[in-house]
């Protein structure tokens, strides 16, 4: 390894997370006890300008940093708006519009219209004489010539990724790995994807999606890197830097482009894996994350300290990104959803957003449509001094103004009444996304504790937790950097998947045992490449497993490799009821798929110098900033307003009350009773 390119992993670590709307930063320095953050704008132009200075803002100087995480929209933004490399694909013959066939769903359930852009268009699908049999016997011998002819016409064409994608690869991939080999010798670059590398699954359209997605941000994840490697150098930092995965692990910046698409989503996934890491601290091992950010609000479960992870993740229609990624549900409703009144009278919310730019009315950058967090401004919850990143003040009369005009008079509402409104509706629109991944899943809510962060989480999540059963309310020390935090504490991960699509009655076992040994020896072989060393690997298996005769899957946890048939056979039973509540022991199960996460865990940091204890006051009113009228259901209430980093550690506060920080705002509603714990958390016992 280049020595210029070494992470020192010491103890001044530096988190950053790129939104959509603002770029977060929180730098430790245990050897000093030390914390710093920052929270500036998303330069959406070039990341790597914000990046920078996010970490200029801290005033700690760039070279001394001894290790940088970093999460990026670059490859999910690049996916959803479809802003690509010019990519190409070579298949077997008769198969190349798998991609765009996908599974005969529609974009509209109900409708008779709808729109699909494939990753790859139709004329860079380009097929070659070869067949593989389920089994992995060839059938149809490789035509090499075709491939040569076909790379030839990819590159003609102006394609600057490629990829390799055959049928049933997953059983026997030499077609795969010598079209590989030959392509490689005209390519002029290594962006060559192979289908089976990425995801060994059965199923062609999700495993030739993937492989498409990996391909085609390829190079725009490489440029992106080569960008902040550049920029950080400038800055003095010389060393290597880590970036984070979908599955919320991370991975060194020398490697991430090689598996490109697994960083997509790793913005949401390092906030879930924050929440995880705080919440076992807390005592709280049961959450629901509700992440609000600028554009969109992300929930997810956490049971036993442990994210739920998935491999069948579809970040949109006819989407699906099978490779390992922490279980995320979105939903378009955001700090900067936008509400409006429809053709019917009816006011709805989101999912379009303001974005960062113009953003909001209240941040004065020439907005004019009024949002959920210009609904909080208006019902006195956010006070308009105290915004971050203000261009030109705007006072709550002149917005409520707007309310009134383009909400309120169609709806037969005042200006304050229809901001009411709009925050009602977007609760809703919220707590049906929390629905999704409790209830809907067959977890009571009462079970857990809603974990609120992002910059507007702490806003909306005690009406949450009150409107979904939900007893309490975690908020973290640092809310509005959550997810930078994520960036600090992951681990280092890596995820396998195999196909073996197989009756359980009729399994190998010997090969069950072979195929998890071989995932666990390539994925400690890939941390031990890593520059940042763990200091201790944690083994973990699954199967993805279903009845004979049915489609979908359900993933089965393993206790070892060591796995018989009867005790398969009896895990799934008992995890198929578990999820459905059904049994049906007269129908025989099917293994799959076998998966294998290595991870490899980072050494422990102290959360509890997140709020600086020497700024604590001594008492509660020492600690109140001011009281003000704030709107609850209907009415105004007179309101203490807190300094959340003044707090006593020892304080309890009675609902309503406001407790204000850099990074957030939490509103605690009548009722409601809080306290702090030793990390700076505030625990809310929601009143009913």
């Amino acid at each position: 390894m280049d020595e210029n390119l070494q992470v020192h992993s010491g103890s001044v670590v530096a988190g950053i997370d790129v939104g959509g709307t603002f770029t977060d930063l929180i730098l430790i320095d245990q050897a000093a006890s030390k914390v710093s953050i920052a929270k500036t704008p998303t330069t959406t132009d070039n990341q790597a300008f914000g990046v920078v200075a996010a970490l200029a803002a801290t005033g700690y100087p760039v070279k001394d940093i001894d290790l940088i995480v970093h999460g990026t929209t670059t490859t999910t933004n690049a996916v959803l708006e479809r802003r690509l490399a010019k990519t190409g694909m070579i298949t077997t013959a008769g198969f190349r519009d798998i991609i765009e066939l996908g599974r005969r769903t529609r974009p509209q359930a109900y409708g008779m219209t709808g729109t699909f852009v494939p990753v790859i268009p139709r004329n860079l699908r380009l097929e070659v004489a070869e067949r593989v049999e389920a089994r992995g016997a060839v059938r149809t011998p490789l035509d090499e010539d075709g491939v040569r002819d076909a790379v030839r016409q990819l590159l003609d064409a102006g394609c600057e990724s490629l990829v390799i994608h055959f049928l049933h690869c997953y059983a026997n991939p030499a077609h795969e790995k010598r079209a590989a080999e030959i392509a490689a010798e005209l390519w002029p670059n290594g962006h060559i994807t192979m289908g089976h590398a990425l995801l060994s699954e059965a199923r062609e359209f999700e495993r030739g999606v993937t492989a498409a997605v990996n391909a085609s941000v390829q190079p725009i994840l490489e440029r992106y890197v080569a960008k902040l490697r550049a920029e950080l150098a400038g800055q003095g930092y010389a060393r290597d830097f880590l970036m984070m995965n979908g599955n919320g692990g991370m991975i060194s910046a020398r490697f991430v482009t090689r598996e490109a698409a697994k960083t997509v989503m790793s913005g949401p996934a390092s906030g879930v894996i924050a929440a995880a890491y705080t919440g076992r601290r807390a005592g709280f091992p049961n959450l629901v994350t509700y992440d609000m950010g600028g554009t969109s609000t992300d929930v997810a479960l956490i049971r036993n300290a442990e994210p739920a992870v998935s491999n069948e993740i579809e970040i949109e229609y006819a989407m699906p990104i099978h490779v390992p990624m922490v279980a995320v549900h979105t939903v378009g409703a955001g700090g900067g959803s936008i509400a409006r009144v429809d053709a019917a009278g009816l006011i709805q919310v989101g999912p379009q957003s303001a974005g960062a730019a113009p953003g909001p009315i209240c941040y004065g950058r020439s907005g004019t449509e009024p949002t959920i967090t210009d609904a909080n401004l208006v019902l006195g919850r956010l006070a308009p001094k105290k915004l971050l990143s203000v261009d030109n003040p705007v006072t709550a009369e002149s917005v409520t103004r707007i309310f009134e005009e383009k909400i309120g008079r169609a709806a037969g509402l005042s200006g304050v009444e229809a901001a009411g409104a709009v925050l009602k509706l977007g609760n809703m629109k919220m707590a049906g996304a929390i629905r999704m991944v409790s209830v809907a899943r067959g977890h009571d809510p009462r079970d857990f504790t809603l974990f609120a962060f992002g910059g507007a989480g702490p806003l909306h999540a005690s009406a949450l937790a009150r409107e979904l059963g939900l007893p309490r309310v975690l908020v973290p020390a640092r809310p509005g950097i959550t997810n930078a935090l994520g960036c600090v504490v992951a681990d280092l991960r890596h995820d396998f998947v195999n196909t073996l699509n197989q009756p359980v009655a009729a399994l190998d076992e010997e090969r069950v045992r072979a195929v998890l040994a071989a995932q666990v020896e390539e994925g400690k072989a890939l941390i031990a490449q890593e520059a940042v060393q763990p200091q201790e690997i944690r083994i973990s298996h699954s199967a993805d497993m279903q009845f004979i005769g049915q489609t979908h899957i359900v993933n089965v946890p393993l206790p070892s490799a060591a796995i018989d048939r009867a005790t398969l056979q009896a895990l799934f039973e008992k995890a198929y009821f578990a999820r459905f509540k059904v049994e049906l022991p007269e129908i025989r199960a099917n293994l799959v798929n076998l998966n294998t996460s290595v991870t490899g865990v980072r050494p422990a940091l102290d959360l509890s110098r997140l709020i600086d204890p020497a700024g604590r006051a001594g008492t509660l009113a020492e600690a109140r900033l001011e009281v003000r009228p704030v709107w609850y259901d209907g009415r105004w209430h007179d309101t203490p307003v807190y300094a959340r980093e003044k707090l006593p550690l020892d304080a309890t506060i009675e609902g309503p009350a406001i407790l204000e920080q850099m990074d957030c705002t939490t509103v605690l509603e009548p009722g409601d009773m809080a306290k702090s714990d030793a990390d700076g958390n505030i625990v809310v016992e929601v009143g009913r």
